[in-house]
């Protein structure tokens, strides 16, 4: 699951509290009457860690082994979060061994004995989802006859997290969270008896909430498209439940999964990786796939739109995925990254032009830097960012000057797929609207790129001359990231980057028109689930604008493929 950290603000602390120690009362024990099936998917090598005593979540690496989670003091709110929402089970369970096992098994009993009647941290609505749908995928595992305890634990606790689902989900912040809170609700109602009066009115708030919270265009407010698959999954699995239970998932569930099926399918790269675009990362290996699989729904989305804000090419093995909307406002601000007009490139199964993705589990001096333009794989303003972050307080985190026109036009020619974006981030600042224009070539071994920065009337003109005379010119970057796989260096005397795949394809980085610095600089690759930032490259063309339009043109073109026998085509 995406990693988070749900705020909560002192009254809904008080709110959970006084629920959890209320339904932590109720000593009726429920029955499972309809164990689901094991549907998340774990990593073997993090289930091997935790064996060997490795917690490593949210970023933070904690090494005790022979100690129980419970207790560990978390290093941060993340890494309890992370604990106490047992996404750690699909981990334990892909290991699918008996000492795997029993670890598993122990650790819930520890949480039962410790936290199961309602007392504690992990006592909110989106973590009781989390967590109750772990229990539920994992039900086998955990109920195993020689643990008699442990079952009758579970089986309280369970019904004590359904009343507290039932009472609290509207508390949840709405979009991910509080649809993680009433999934968890809507499988544990259809799972256990005695629970079937919450079945209706839990799958009406379901639909409510899809209604709000998924757009016409199948996005999301924040535009993340990891967070749109962690939505779109969590759908799925209760329309499903919904249906293996005799029971019919509302119109609006399944016109939600109907919209983003197709977003979805254009976010996606040509190895089948997410775009990494607003806090969002790739996704973990297959579960994109798996989650189109399983939704059933197979048309793609109409040619030429954008999907909740990105325009996608893909030509030959070829896939470029851009971000030309406005970036999120309100409440999703808060996470959003000044990537307007970025692109990422990938060629069959190997990305080769990145962005360096959210920095928030490495901490928040991370977080900012990976939210900046200048972490982006498009043009930066020295000094300025295209959205600029709040001041202090509750707004420090969002992005509150951001560009408010970001206009776009698509070209299908016979050699070409052509795009053409422009933002007004730099307008108020600097007088400057940034265009990017990018050419794919039909067979997908040449983009051909074009960066402008131009001032379009009297006010922008004016505004530009002042930056003249007390600057004397606007400087800029041009960055294109790369992915840490990827081996560059300069060639053809430093007019040219040569940018080599594992695969064994071969691209070169070449500035065509315009005047600028051709540099091969540091960066870093912010990954999910890794203990440090990967260290990468990044090509630059430093410029500096002197007139009212400044135009850098640019080509990465393939020279060598990939050896016949190595071709991964997209599917």
């Amino acid at each position: 699951m995406i990693e988070r950290n749900i705020a909560r603000s002192r009254p809904q602390r008080w709110g959970d509290a006084l629920h959890a120690r209320t339904a932590g009362r109720v000593a009726a024990a429920a029955e499972l009457v309809r164990p689901s099936e094991p549907r998340s998917i774990g990593s073997v090598a993090r289930g091997r860690d935790l064996l060997a005593g490795h917690f490593l979540f949210a970023g933070y690496l904690v090494e005790s082994p022979g100690v129980i989670p419970w207790d560990i003091t978390p290093p941060g709110p993340a890494f309890a979060a992370e604990l106490h929402g047992f996404g750690w089970l699909d981990d334990l369970a892909a290991v699918a061994e008996p000492e795997a096992d029993a670890l598993a098994r122990d650790w819930t009993e520890a949480w039962l004995v410790r936290y199961g009647a309602g007392r504690g941290p992990g006592w909110s609505a989106p973590l009781t989802g989390r967590r109750v749908l772990r229990w539920l995928h994992h039900a086998e595992l955990l109920l195993d006859p020689e643990y008699a305890g442990l079952r009758a634990r579970l089986m309280r606790a369970l019904g004590r997290q359904t009343l507290f689902l039932a009472r609290r989900w509207q508390a949840a912040p709405p979009g991910l969270p509080r649809i993680e809170a009433l999934s968890g609700l809507v499988h544990a109602a259809l799972a256990m008896s005695g629970r079937a009066e919450r079945v209706a009115p839990a799958t009406a708030a379901l639909d409510r909430e899809c209604q709000a919270q998924i757009g016409s265009d199948g996005g999301i407010a924040t535009r993340n498209p990891e967070e749109l698959l962690e939505i779109f999954t969590l759908l799925t699995w209760s329309a499903d439940t919904l249906v293996r239970t005799g029971r019919r998932p509302g119109a609006p569930l399944l016109a939600a999964i109907a919209r983003i099926a197709p977003t979805l399918r254009s976010l996606r790269h040509a190895d089948g990786g997410l775009a990494r675009y607003h806090g969002g990362d790739r996704g973990a290996p297959g579960r994109l796939d798996l989650a189109l699989f399983t939704s059933g729904v197979r048309h793609r989305p109409p040619e030429g739109d954008a999907a909740m804000g990105y325009a996608r090419l893909r030509q030959g093995r070829t896939s470029v995925i851009a971000d030309v909307a406005v970036p999120p406002i309100g409440a999703a601000a808060s996470t959003a990254h000044a990537s307007t007009l970025a692109f990422e490139l990938t060629s069959g199964r190997r990305p080769l032009i990145v962005n360096c993705g959210s920095g928030e589990s490495f901490g928040d001096r991370w977080r900012r830097a990976g939210r900046a333009t200048a972490s982006h794989s498009t043009l930066a303003v020295e000094g300025y960012s295209s959205s600029r972050f709040g001041g202090t307080g509750r707004k420090a985190d969002l992005l509150v000057d951001a560009p408010r026109d970001v206009r776009l036009e698509r070209e299908e020619g016979e050699q070409a797929e052509v795009l053409v974006a422009s933002h007004d981030g730099y307008v108020g600042t600097h007088g400057l609207v940034h265009v990017r224009e990018l050419e794919l070539a039909w067979d997908g071994r040449r983009l051909r790129g074009e960066d402008t920065l131009v001032a379009l009337d009297s006010g922008n003109r004016k505004l530009f001359d002042r930056m003249m005379r007390r600057e004397g010119g606007v400087r800029f970057a041009a960055r294109f990231h790369l992915h840490p796989d990827v081996d560059a260096e300069l060639d053809l005397g430093g007019k040219a980057v040569s940018l080599a795949l594992p695969s064994g394809e071969v691209w070169v980085f070449r500035l065509l028109e315009g005047t600028a610095h051709l540099s091969l600089e540091n960066s870093v690759y912010l990954e999910k689930g890794r203990r440090q930032p990967r260290a990468t490259r990044q090509i630059a063309l430093f410029s500096s604008a002197r007139e009212y339009a400044t135009r850098l043109a640019w080509s990465l073109a393939k020279t060598q493929d990939t050896p016949l026998a190595l071709r991964d085509l997209e599917r």
